[in-house]
């Protein structure tokens, strides 16, 4: 039987999370999308602590525009608040979604407000 679209994801996101971890240092970037919002964390997986925190549901990031304007968004206010927390370098987890339309605004945001990944 056929894997849905769903435990695609899951298997896809369980072959990458054994490869990548985030620490305090390099903490690693999280990114998850619904249908409607998109959420990013920077993860200390030694500690298992989220660093800070980003979503579209927040007042500060501006939720106007398409989805992928929204996601872009999301990018600048989380690579803002790595910056408050003295953080610049991060590992990207696109968490088994193809990196393509929001997830890659979300990256291309981040990276434009001065994360290196």
């Amino acid at each position: 039987m056929a894997l849905t679209k769903v435990e695609k994801r899951i298997r896809i996101k369980r072959r990458v999370r054994g490869k990548i971890s985030g620490s305090a240092s390099l903490p690693r970037l999280s990114v998850f999308k619904s249908n409607k919002e998109i959420y990013a964390q920077l993860v200390d997986d030694k500690e298992g602590k989220t660093l800070v925190a980003a979503s579209s549901r927040e007042k500060g990031v501006d939720a106007k525009g398409t989805k992928t304007e929204v996601s872009a968004a999301v990018g600048k206010a989380i690579a803002a608040k790595a910056k408050a927390a003295g953080i610049e370098n991060v590992v990207f987890d696109r968490n088994g979604f193809v990196y393509h339309g929001r997830v890659k605004a979300l990256a291309d945001g981040a990276r434009e407000a001065g994360l290196k990944f």
